[in-house]
């Protein structure tokens, strides 16, 4: 089975939509995806990941099941280097901070942390993680500690429509590693694909192996320059690209 992740386009997040180069995004990753034999699609409940997703459903005069849980990750947290009271996203940290704590790095221990386990970024965690591994045994992949049983091995493609945090979430799961890691030093741009095929080496023991991430082919083809979402400052300096 392959799965695709897939990043929604520029984002309009005050409306909850897409921006001009957005649009222009969506329709370009539509004509890369609409040629593909899809089984089913998923899409968040946002806004701008429906938005996305409608040029490709379109195209192949195809529906999605919107998923309340593919949104993106949502619990906040104190992050240390905030004022007392305010909060932010569990999933963006200054690299000081979360680096400095080891618990950060491990797949067992990074939600077990006093911040995050006031955030009850943990619980949140599970609930994405659960329904992510409901829909792959729906599928026929069946989560059995690590891996997967093949309780019906296949080559369908399910596609995923949602966002750079969630993404992150879902991969650390199948990948078994802390999310941290993928939330801080890895980044999909806007309509970026993610692909990763089952792995059944041995009948019924599946794993799934990441072939590309953040793979923006179809913009570079047609001269589109990808978006700056979701990367911060190369050099502190910068007038122009956002430090927070």
């Amino acid at each position: 089975m392959r799965l695709l992740i897939i990043r929604h386009g520029d984002p309009d997040y005050a409306k909850d939509s897409l921006t001009e180069k957005g649009w222009r995004e969506a329709e370009l990753l539509s004509r890369r995806i609409s040629r593909m034999e899809v089984a089913e699609f998923y899409v968040s409940s946002l806004g701008r990941a429906k938005d996305t997703a409608s040029l490709t459903l379109e195209k192949m005069g195809r529906t999605a099941i919107e998923c309340e849980w593919l949104r993106e990750f949502w619990p906040g947290i104190k992050r240390p280097d905030l004022a007392e009271g305010k909060r932010s996203i569990a999933w963006d940290w200054l690299p000081q901070d979360w680096t400095a704590e080891e618990p950060y790095f491990q797949r067992d221990k990074w939600s077990d942390t006093d911040i995050m386990r006031e955030g009850r970024v943990g619980d949140a965690y599970k609930e994405v993680v659960e329904s992510f591994d409901a829909v792959l045994a729906k599928h026929g992949y069946v989560r059995e500690g690590d891996l997967y049983r093949a309780e019906r091995p296949n080559r369908d493609t399910i596609v995923f429509f949602c966002h750079f945090g969630m993404e992150c979430v879902l991969l650390s799961h199948l990948l078994n590693v802390s999310p941290m890691i993928l939330w801080h030093n890895t980044c999909a741009a806007p309509t970026a694909v993610t692909t990763l095929y089952t792995e059944e080496r041995r009948p019924a023991r599946a794993i799934f192996r990441m072939t590309s991430f953040g793979d923006t082919a179809h913009l570079y083809v047609a001269g589109e320059e990808p978006s700056f979402a979701a990367r911060f400052c190369e050099t502190y300096d910068s007038e122009e690209e956002r430090r927070d």
